[in-house]
């Protein structure tokens, strides 16, 4: 089964309903950052939730960014989402790791620790929106529901969840996202809080062969649930030489005047997709002299 969103709504569209697959994307993020256990259930899961926050948005060059500056050992973590599925993120110490809370259950709230949650979406117009929330319990589902409740004005239950195997290799990932519009009844309301008390993890229910589909089914099937979408997601970073030249660019003459008097190439390292991109000196003396025209 590959990585993908489904879009849905119940209740004569006062839910609005997501649901992801992401167990490739999550072990690709992995992979590239070599992280430990409880940081690929940290930013996996935060993974999870961006691509399908991403999916909410409809422009083709909107851009979702979520960030987490938190006091925890994990030291932040940054992840950016497009409305074509495509999602990114990085941990800033990806190695860190705590003991379990208890068997098999990684300890991500102490991991992430306290801070601030922002989110920010460029939908192309003169500013982007922004909002923020303290961090509640580091576990990302609670913090992102209390997000949406509290700065969005949207009541939500978000369910997210990553396992690890013995091998630190991604076993399942994968998560939901339900929204109470605001002409929601008092029954719909009551009902689907019911059903999301009840809920095993969702962990579980990808282990049981339950795609995105079939969740919202689970959750959602005898409340006119309206499937309208499914689209495909992945680990993608849009990163290039040609970018890093021009992010080199922005930096100031004495900078650059420094790393070139050192008289060696550098290497400049993606903090999303851990690609590294070597300057040579007259690449660099080139950057500096475009930057300088356009000064």
């Amino acid at each position: 089964m590959n990585d993908y969103i489904a879009r849905a709504t119940a209740a004569d569209n006062s839910i609005r309903a997501f649901a992801i697959r992401s167990t490739d994307l999550v072990e690709e993020a992995r992979r590239i950052h070599h992280m430990s256990p409880v940081c690929t259930a940290a930013l996996g899961r935060l993974l999870s939730a961006g691509a399908m926050m991403g999916s909410m948005m409809k422009g083709d060059g909107d851009l979702l960014t979520i960030q987490y500056r938190c006091d925890g050992p994990i030291g932040g973590m940054t992840v950016t989402a497009d409305s074509a599925g495509n999602v990114k993120g990085y941990v800033a110490d990806p190695q860190v790791d705590i003991p379990r809370k208890y068997k098999g259950k990684l300890d991500v709230g102490s991991a992430v620790g306290h801070g601030i949650l922002s989110v920010s979406m460029d939908l192309g117009l003169r500013d982007p929106y922004s909002g923020q929330c303290e961090i509640q319990t580091g576990e990302i589902g609670d913090d992102l529901a209390y997000y949406f409740t509290m700065s969005e004005q949207t009541p939500s239950a978000v369910g997210l969840g990553v396992k690890v195997d013995t091998d630190c290799s991604v076993l399942q990932a994968g998560g939901f996202i339900l929204q109470l519009m605001p002409f929601a009844s008092e029954e719909t309301i009551s009902a689907l809080e019911t059903r999301v008390a009840e809920l095993e993890p969702v962990t579980a229910m990808l282990e049981r062969g339950m795609g995105p589909e079939e969740i919202l089914t689970h959750i959602l099937g005898d409340m006119g649930l309206d499937i309208f979408e499914t689209r495909d997601c992945r680990f993608h970073c849009d990163c290039s030489k040609e970018r890093v030249s021009r992010a080199l660019a922005t930096l100031n003459k004495k900078d650059l005047d420094e790393i070139i008097a050192d008289g060696e190439s550098i290497e400049v390292r993606c903090w999303f997709c851990n690609k590294a991109y070597q300057f040579s000196i007259p690449e660099l003396t080139a950057i500096e002299e475009y930057g300088s025209r356009r000064d």
